[in-house]
């Protein structure tokens, strides 16, 4: 899903205009970003929670030299499902009734 399919799904479901859905989209993510930006954790109970973790440097390689190449340390934006999206997630979709078992019912 794109960004604008979610804002039409968000506009739909919530009943909203498109442009309404955008900006809302949009302070959402401005806000996830300045949060985690100032070392904050973003937790969305039942959704999921938005963390900065310290990646420490490491020594890579250059994919075409084979070269031995310092990476520095950074940080990095990590997401963990909450449990009520990894249970929507894994779900069991329902059958659909096959034309054979409409036909003999």
């Amino acid at each position: 899903m794109t960004k604008s399919q979610l804002i039409e799904k968000m506009a739909e479901i919530g009943g909203l205009t498109k442009k309404d859905a955008e900006n809302a989209l949009s302070s959402l993510l401005q806000a996830v970003q300045e949060s985690l930006a100032a070392g904050e954790n973003v937790v969305l109970v039942g959704f999921g929670t938005f963390e900065v973790h310290d990646r420490k440097a490491r020594e890579g390689h250059n994919p075409r030299t084979g070269e031995k190449v310092q990476i520095p340390a950074c940080k990095v934006p990590v997401f963990r499902a909450g449990k009520l999206l990894k249970e929507a997630v894994n779900k069991p979709k329902k059958k659909k009734a096959s034309k054979k078992a409409a036909k003999e019912a």
